[in-house]
């Protein structure tokens, strides 16, 4: 079933629209006096055509004939020089608005808990920070000012009008009262499909970006008819609506179109008669004429500036219900700067769900002394990355307490206790720079030699010392010229020049083969000293070394102890994962061409 759509939440746009009004007040005020004197100048014409053919040319006064000529020109000069100078003024005040709401949303967007990340395509994302914030440029840009501008211009020229003749001008605004009338009800109707343009605009992005991002899975399986139909759908859609909005616009230019015509033929009939009955003069009529052209003029602005001004404040009601969701950290401000750690980690009875009513965690209580190196086992969905995204506190529990070194993680503040902590994740993510800069992402300023000494702890210079440009060899995007196990120990290098207290390998090895494991836990063992390690590993025997192994089943710690004590528990949850994994490395290390029994099998595609 489509979604239904979501109107325009003009509160939300109007309170996004005085801010930043009010922030460029100055400029735009400032715009609005110059904007008058451009428009005071646009009626220098209009008066010398009077005089022209009323005075100069019955009378033959070329004295007169001189002042116009010199009036006119600098009526175009003084129009030319403000036209300039508005366009400067405001067109940079709104690309200065545009380039500081990018960076507010932005800022905004990286503060945003990791569940709106899990909730949220990242086109959207991207669409509300780069798209959306474009359509300011008519709020506090020529925009604004021009529509402000341009009914004081039509109040004048529409007094002028009523002066000359008033019979005439009560039939001019009658038919552009009708043509406001209308416009007001195209712009309700317009505003929707605005909204639904943006939002489907930032859902066919959001889509293109992942199927690039993952093109070799979509070659793999060969779903590129499948992905072309996906994106062909979002597309169709997105031009319907495009369709719809330019249709509306081009009612509306017609409709205007007509209007002119309409006022232009009642100026000329009853204009017309007017000169014949002697009542109007020729000067009159075409000074009449040139002022129904400023009337007009202000008319097609709000035509095509309220347009603009509509699909700018769609956006800002995307921006502001993006703006509206409570960022991770905004109860920083009552919690306390984290003190030096030693990184001693307690849960207590902690309990969490994603989903209220399913909780993932029951209960779950353990103590990791400062120092020491913590092990999760258990089958796969058993809790133990959930309990690691509460210890980096991408995640607060429902009930319970963590505490570090005593104190109750949730009266830290995020930042300063993040930068204690080094994360490996089970999936590595590298961005498109150098080796040498995604090893020194959490402290970019590091010298080359330190950044080398790391890569060697991690074993990265085995395969660096291989590339021509060493470690300013260029990654590519998500670390695609790396293989799995070079981007595995970029990942760990980074989390060693971190120089974190509390340490947390999420299957840190996963992706090594057994040559390069061997190898690289030797460093890992290295960078464990001294800090609080949690490793979450499937290959049981990376962790007999570990101090204690906390056994996760079903969200709760079903067993727990050394290596040793665990399996000396013959029926234990422990002895029986270990034996099944043993048999399993065995069978495929001693007897590789022989059938598995159906049980190994199946502990085999678990533990996958």
């Amino acid at each position: 079933m489509a979604e239904a759509k979501k109107p325009l939440n003009k509160a939300n746009a109007w309170a996004e629209a005085r801010t930043l009004m009010h922030a460029n007040r100055g400029r735009l005020a400032l715009g609005l006096v110059i904007l008058v004197v451009n428009r005071a100048a646009a009626f220098v014409l209009p008066a010398t055509l009077k005089l022209l053919f009323d005075h100069v040319i019955p009378e033959h006064d070329t004295s007169l004939l001189t002042w116009l000529v010199v009036g006119v020109l600098t009526a175009a000069l003084v129009e030319s020089a403000s036209g300039f100078a508005l366009a400067q003024l405001l067109g940079i005040a709104a690309q200065r608005a545009i380039n500081d709401l990018r960076k507010a949303v932005h800022d905004h967007v990286l503060r945003l808990p990791v569940k709106s990340f899990d909730a949220t395509q990242s086109g959207v994302l991207i669409s509300r920070v780069m798209t959306d914030a474009e359509g300011v440029r008519n709020l506090v840009g020529t925009g604004i000012v021009q529509l402000v501008g341009g009914l004081l211009t039509g109040i004048v020229a529409i007094t002028m009008l009523f002066w000359i003749n008033w019979h005439l001008t009560v039939g001019i605004i009658v038919a552009l009262g009708i043509f406001g009338s209308v416009l007001g009800v195209a712009f309700k109707r317009i505003r929707p499909i605005f909204r639904e343009r943006g939002k489907l605009n930032a859902e066919v992005t959001g889509r293109l970006n992942q199927t690039l991002g993952g093109i070799r899975i979509v070659k793999a399986y060969t779903a590129e008819p499948r992905e072309r139909a996906v994106f062909g759908d979002g597309v169709d859609r997105l031009f319907a609506q495009v369709r719809a909005s330019m249709t509306g616009i081009s009612l509306v230019s017609a409709l205007g179109t007509l209007v002119i015509g309409v006022v232009s033929a009642m100026t000329l009939i009853i204009g017309g008669h007017a000169i014949m009955a002697g009542t109007m003069k020729i000067g009159d009529l075409l000074l009449y004429i040139a002022l129904t052209a400023l009337v007009a003029g202000p008319v097609f602005q709000i035509a095509s500036i309220g347009t603009q001004i509509t699909e700018a404040f769609a956006g800002l009601d995307r921006i502001r219900e993006l703006r509206s969701q409570v960022p991770e950290d905004a109860d920083d401000a009552t919690r306390q700067a984290t003190p030096p750690l030693a990184g001693a980690v307690t849960m207590e009875q902690v309990t969490f769900a994603y989903d209220a009513g399913r909780p993932v965690l029951h209960d779950v209580s353990f103590n990791a002394p400062a120092g020491s190196t913590t092990a999760l086992v258990g089958s796969s969905g058993s809790g133990k990355s959930t309990l690691m995204s509460l210890l980096i506190a991408f995640n607060r529990p429902q009930e319970g307490v963590i505490r570090v070194d005593g104190h109750d993680l949730a009266t830290l503040r995020l930042a300063s206790y993040r930068a204690n902590i080094g994360v490996v994740m089970q999936d590595n993510f590298l961005f498109d720079g150098t080796v040498a800069d995604n090893i020194a992402f959490a402290r970019p300023d590091t010298p080359r030699a330190v950044i080398e000494r790391v890569a060697a702890i991690a074993r990265c210079d085995e395969f660096v010392r291989g590339f021509d440009k060493g470690y300013d060899t260029i990654v590519g995007e998500r670390g695609v010229k790396l293989s799995g196990g070079q981007r595995q120990r970029v990942a760990i290098a980074r989390a060693l020049l971190a120089d974190p207290k509390i340490l947390i390998l999420d299957e840190a090895t996963s992706s090594l083969d057994s040559e390069s494991e061997a190898a690289i836990q030797a460093g890992l063992a290295e960078l464990r000293k001294g800090r609080t390690t949690f490793v979450i590993a499937h290959r049981l025997s990376t962790i007999r070394a570990a101090d204690q192994i906390l056994v996760l089943e079903g969200g709760r710690i079903v067993e727990r102890g050394t290596h040793d004590e665990l399996m000396g528990h013959s029926g234990g949850r422990y002895r029986a994962l270990h034996d099944r994994q043993f048999a399993v490395e065995h069978e495929r290390y001693v007897n590789p061409g022989e059938e598995l029994p159906g049980e190994i099998k199946a502990a085999t595609l678990t533990r996958s």
